[in-house]
Parts: structure tokens; sequence; C-alpha cells
């Protein structure tokens, strides 16, 4: 698993950390069973806290992508078809909401912004369907 850290994105690193392993469960590059790098390891690699990393497997735990097994680790939940279109919902909903949001401030009409998104859609490639 390659994880990339950067100091001068905006984000916090424990949500890099979070984005990039739920990235991976998504796309299927993890899949179910697959074992995570230990907290310990995964702090050292990565040379950042064990508390940045905690926080990293809980909030992915919370979300429902990986499950603690104590003693052994933690390891990726099995994900279906449903929990990931709804994933991508929840994701598109936020980032339409903040466009529309934007887009009132910005003086623009529905119609400017259903032009603005039919634009959009042509123009690039999009997300894989599901």
């Amino acid at each position: 698993m390659n994880i990339v850290i950067s100091n001068q994105s905006g984000a916090p690193i424990y949500e890099q950390i979070k984005e990039q392993i739920k990235e991976s469960i998504l796309s299927g590059a993890l899949v179910e069973n697959d074992p995570l790098p230990s907290l310990r390891q995964l702090a050292r690699d990565l040379q950042v806290s064990l508390i940045t990393t905690t926080r990293a497997y809980s909030e992915l735990e919370l979300e429902g992508f990986v499950q603690t097994m104590p003693g052994k680790g933690v390891y990726v939940k099995k994900i279906d078809a449903s929990f990931i279109r709804n994933k991508y919902l929840q994701e598109a909903e936020g980032a339409l909401t903040i466009a529309v949001r934007c887009g009132k401030l910005a003086g623009l009409s529905v119609n400017d912004l259903h032009t603005m998104l039919d634009a959009i859609e042509r123009t690039k490639d999009g997300c894989e369907k599901i």
C-alpha cells in the first residue's frame, strides 16, 4: 500500500491517510480481509505520530471500511456495491450542495448550473459507473 502525505496540503495528515486508504478500498486495490499495516508500522513508514495513524484507522472503522480484530490487526471489511454506491452518492450530494451555494453567490441561475454541469460532463472523464 502506497500512501503519500503532503505537508503542503490543507488537509490534516490523518485525513490524507484515511482518504487514500478509503480510495484504495473503493477502487478495489484493497479487498475484503486484506490486512492493513499495524498502527506503529504505518506511523514509522510515514514518519508521523502514532496518534495520527490511530485517528485515521479509527475513522475508517467508524465509516465501515475496516475492522479491528484485537490481537490480530486491522482488516478491510467486505464492501458491497450498495455501500460503495451510497458513499459516492453522499460525496456527490455534498459536492453539488457546495456548487449550488457557490453558484448562487455568483448570481447563477439553476439553468446556468445545469448548463455548466452538462459542459463539465462532456469534457471530463468523470467517475466509473458502479
